[in-house]
C-alpha cells in the first residue's frame, strides 16, 4: 500500500524525469563524443578518450571561421530582433489601437510558416530587389523570422506581469521613467533575456533559411552539412558541448536575477511606504 502511494503520488514527476532523460540524451551523446578519438573520419562510435580535442578546438580553421561567422550573425540579428519584438510586445499588451488583433495573428505566420517556405520566399525578395546574397541578407532574414519569437515570449512575461505594483509605484509619486527602470524593467527583464536568449539560439541553429540566403557566405550549420560527406572532425561536438554549457549557464544566471530583481520589486512599494509614513 505505501509503495503504490508512493508511486501514484510521484507518478508524473517520474514521467516529467523520463522525458527530460530522453531530450538530453543527443546532448550526452554529443558530449561524450567530444572527449572520442574516432577511429577513421566516417566513424561516430566511442573509439577511445582524448582531451586533444578540447586542447585543440580550431584543429580545422574553416571550421573556426564559420563559428565566428555564426556568432556574429547571431549576436546582430538577436540585438536587432529583442529591440523590435520587446517594443511591439509592449505595444500589443499596453496599448489600444486598430488592427491589433490583425497584428497578434500575423506574429504567428513567421512561427508558422515552413522554413522552406520563408526561404524561398526571402531569395526572391532579394533576388527581385538587386541585392547580393551574403552576410547582410542572412541578418536579415534571421531578425524576420526571430522578431515573432521575441514578441510571444516578452508578451507572455508582460500578461503575467501584475500591474498594480506599478500603480503602487506612481502612488509614492514616482514619475513614469522611474517606475519604467525601478519597477517594469526589473520583471520584465527575464524574459527579455530568455528571447535573447531564443532568438540567438535559433539564429546560430538555422540551416534552411540560410542556405537559401547566404550566397559565399558559410555559417556554422552549413558547415556541418558539407563537412558531413566526408566525415565531420571530432572539434564540432567540441563546440556542439561548449555552447550548450554556455546557454546552461546564462539560463540559470538569468534565472537568479529575476527572482532577486522580481523580490527587489515587490519590496520596493512597502520600503518606499514605510519611509514616506516616517517623513
Amino acid at each position: 500500500m505505501r509503495l503504490s502511494r508512493w508511486l501514484a503520488d510521484r507518478w508524473v514527476m517520474g514521467v516529467g524525469l523520463l522525458v527530460l532523460g530522453y531530450l538530453f540524451l543527443p546532448i550526452a551523446v554529443v558530449a561524450a563524443l567530444s572527449f572520442n578519438r574516432p577511429s577513421s573520419r566516417l566513424s561516430y562510435d566511442f573509439n577511445e578518450f582524448t582531451l586533444d580535442n578540447w586542447r585543440q578546438p580550431c584543429a580545422t580553421s574553416d571550421m573556426c571561421d564559420a563559428v565566428v561567422r555564426s556568432v556574429q550573425i547571431g549576436f546582430i540579428s538577436t540585438v536587432a530582433a529583442t529591440a523590435l519584438g520587446t517594443l511591439m510586445a509592449f505595444a500589443l499588451v499596453r496599448h489600444r489601437f486598430r488592427g491589433r488583433s490583425g497584428i497578434n495573428v500575423l506574429i504567428f505566420l513567421p512561427m508558422a510558416t515552413p522554413e522552406l517556405v520563408m526561404g524561398t520566399s526571402l531569395l526572391a525578395l532579394f533576388v527581385a530587389g538587386g541585392v547580393q546574397l551574403g552576410f547582410w541578407t542572412v541578418v536579415i532574414a534571421h531578425v524576420m523570422f526571430c522578431v515573432s519569437f521575441v514578441v510571444v515570449t516578452v508578451k507572455a512575461r508582460l500578461a503575467g506581469m501584475d500591474r498594480r505594483l506599478e500603480e503602487a509605484a506612481m502612488d509614492l509619486y514616482a514619475n513614469e521613467w522611474q517606475t519604467f527602470r525601478r519597477i517594469t524593467l526589473p520583471l520584465v527583464l527575464p524574459g527579455i533575456v530568455a528571447a535573447a536568449l531564443l532568438a540567438f539560439s535559433l539564429s546560430f541553429d538555422d540551416f534552411i533559411i540560410t542556405n537559401f540566403n547566404s550566397g559565399t557566405t558559410v555559417t556554422f550549420p552549413m558547415y556541418v552539412w558539407g563537412a558531413a560527406q566526408r566525415g565531420i572532425p571530432p572539434q564540432v561536438n567540441v563546440i556542439g558541448t561548449a555552447m550548450f554549457v554556455i546557454a546552461l549557464l546564462l539560463v540559470l544566471a538569468s534565472s537568479l536575477r529575476g527572482r532577486r530583481a522580481s523580490r527587489a520589486a515587490l519590496a520596493a512599494p512597502v520600503v518606499a511606504g514605510q519611509a514616506g509614513g516616517r517623513s
